[in-house]
């Protein structure tokens, strides 16, 4: 089960929407979808939830690149939409890069069987995604959450935590 909304800021505060990402494949629909949602190239976050297992943040400001928090990149790697977050350039790979295959993992949470990890030197796909945060930790900061905070937070409460820190908790709420 995922839940996912966005945040976007107007001058009137924080507008949340609901979103659904069934359509979404890519990180470039991701956030053509955030920037939509905001025609006057405001500041657009779309907060990300895992069955508490992690969570995800994608700051889109204007035509900006998006900029990417995952709070644990190996269980987000075993989610349809966590790949979608996690880009080669995020974790720290070359584009193309087998070794680091996250289609190898098989989205229910667990690694085929039959996977031969012998053969590769990295120690098979699920080692290549580590079991902790990536991206930028500073996407939040000068919205009211710092690093130190965003990486504290647990997977069941980040995002709740995170709209109250915007002061978008009841606009949140609404949508969930």
């Amino acid at each position: 089960m995922y839940f996912a909304a966005l945040l976007a800021r107007t001058e009137d505060g924080w507008e949340a929407s609901d979103t659904e990402l069934d359509d979404v494949e890519t990180l470039s629909d991701l956030a053509e979808l955030a920037r939509e949602a905001s025609p006057e190239d405001d500041t657009v976050l779309v907060l990300i939830e895992q069955e508490d297992a992690w969570f995800g943040v994608v700051r889109i400001d204007g035509e900006d690149d998006p900029r990417i928090y995952v709070s644990d990149a190996a269980a987000a790697a075993r989610s349809s939409y966590g790949e979608i977050l996690l880009t080669d350039e995020l974790l720290g790979r070359e584009p193309g890069d087998d070794s680091a295959d996250l289609d190898a993992l098989d989205l229910d949470g667990t690694e085929e069987p039959d996977g031969d990890s012998d053969d590769d030197e990295d120690g098979g796909s699920a080692e290549a995604v580590p079991h902790s945060p990536v991206g930028d930790t500073e996407i939040l900061d000068d919205l009211g959450v710092s690093e130190k905070e965003l990486k504290a937070l647990d997977a069941e409460d980040a995002l709740g935590t995170i709209a109250e820190a915007l002061g978008a908790s009841e606009v949140l709420e609404t949508v969930r």
